[in-house]
């Protein structure tokens, strides 16, 4: 009997290793077919977990509570799994390189509880060898087995877009590899009972992993251009929303629109790409490029914001701004490197407070990571400008001519970062609108 049959009837375990916005959609989603282990070394998330609560929104409460999956902070409990999904993130250092420590950590976890018979499954986002290269040693020195003899490796790229309801984990296709081919049966068939969409077996594990962080990169530089046609328009003197519109009535006209690209997908998977492309001698030219324009859109926003309230003759010094949004995308609790935070620096380079109000957000990971307390809505007042940084759905519900009772003076300046109002409507209320 192979390890898919074994999974499927119970005779063996499945355990999912990182319990965040990927690893937690895959443990309940396994967890209605299967015995399931769900592990975090963060003993405070585990504990959430067991109450109910789901800290990253994916799920839900209610798939919280009723799942059978079994949460724990002790790695003992993966010994008695033989299908392990690593789902680490994998975020960039200071420098922009690689951070692959959360990956190393996991693999040596995995590899001190790893038993003969075991398939390994990479979920985390990587640049094409990391699996091979890095991961695999470690698994074999941390286990004392041998790779391909006494267990097997395989590599999925996760493909969770965070806060996105439609585009779920069952119903987006999955790519796999397996090291040979009976691994690659098992590891797509356990997958396939998850699937809907259905699973595209990748040639090899670096093309899986290599697909992957094309998939971001992609998007990265469809973005940047977006962006810097934004700053274009702007000196032009022209609506970058509808110069879009206007070129979106061609059939094979692409639909990206400008923002702040943050998070930790395409905010850092293009630099794992170009990492190992200077690691192989070439340095990239269009990644590194898009990736200069993303990374320094929070600065341009918050010019943009001193140049309104100096239109607004307000005094710029202990002037007060209201941002509305601070994850790194709407509708969901995530601020992992969202460049929000690149907007409220650039803001108190110019001595201006700011008053941040996200009920989206998480509150602790935001405290923790920037020092940035969360205000209630009810308490801003007295502002001279909002940011919509985020456009979350509820900020749709904001009543323009409610919103100028939170100003302190008559010149309402209102910075529509992602374009959630209509300018018209936001220039009949008296606004000094901008938007990217």
């Amino acid at each position: 009997m192979n390890l898919y049959e074994k999974i499927k009837n119970k005779e063996e375990k499945i355990s999912v290793i990182g319990l965040g916005y990927v690893g937690i959609p895959l443990a309940i989603s396994f967890a209605k077919v299967a015995d399931v282990v769900g592990f975090d070394i963060s003993e405070s998330k585990v504990k959430k977990y067991l109450e109910g609560i789901d800290v990253t929104k994916e799920v839900g409460n209610e798939a919280i509570k009723n799942t059978t999956a079994k949460f724990t902070s002790k790695e003992k409990e993966i010994q008695k799994c033989k299908f392990h999904v690593v789902a680490v993130p994998t975020p960039i250092n200071k420098d922009k390189t690689p951070d692959l420590k959360p990956l190393v950590e996991a693999s040596k976890t995995v590899g001190k509880n790893l038993t003969k018979g075991s398939i390994v499954v990479f979920e985390s986002t990587v640049y094409p060898g990391v699996t091979e290269e890095i991961c695999v040693p470690i698994l074999e020195k941390e286990s004392g087995l041998i790779c391909g003899i006494d267990f097997k490796v395989g590599y999925s790229p996760e493909r969770i877009n965070p806060g996105d309801k439609e585009h779920r984990l069952e119903t987006i296709v999955k790519v796999v590899f397996g090291m040979d081919e009976k691994s690659l049966e098992d590891i797509a068939k356990i997958y396939e009972m998850i699937i809907e969409a259905g699973v595209y077996r990748a040639e090899s594990i670096k093309v899986a992993e290599a697909a992957k962080v094309i998939e971001n990169s992609q998007r990265d530089i469809n973005i940047a251009f977006m962006n810097e046609l934004s700053i274009i328009f702007e000196k032009i003197g022209i609506d970058t929303k509808a110069v879009l519109k206007a070129a979106g009535t061609k059939w094979n006209f692409l639909n990206f629109t400008p923002g702040l690209v943050g998070g930790h997908c395409i905010g850092v998977d293009p630099y794992y790409l170009t990492y190992k492309a200077e690691l192989m001698g070439y340095h990239s030219q269009i990644i590194l490029a898009g990736r200069k324009i993303n990374d320094n859109m929070g600065k341009y926003v918050a010019e943009q914001t001193i140049k309104k309230l100096i239109k607004a003759d307000r005094q710029i010094k202990g002037s007060k701004v209201a941002i509305y949004g601070v994850t790194f995308k709407e509708n969901c609790p995530d601020v992992r490197n969202t460049k929000v935070v690149d907007i409220i620096d650039e803001l108190k380079e110019y001595g201006v407070e700011t008053m941040v109000y996200d009920p989206e957000a998480d509150k602790e990971d935001l405290e923790r990571e920037y020092g940035i307390k969360l205000n209630e809505e009810k308490n801003i007042n007295n502002i001279d400008a909002v940011i919509l940084a985020v456009p979350h759905d509820i900020f749709k519900e904001i009543d323009l001519k409610q919103l100028k009772e939170k100003f302190s003076n008559s010149k309402y300046v209102l910075i529509d970062v992602k374009g959630l109002f209509d300018r018209k409507e936001a220039e009949k209320e008296n606004y000094i609108y901008w938007r990217l």
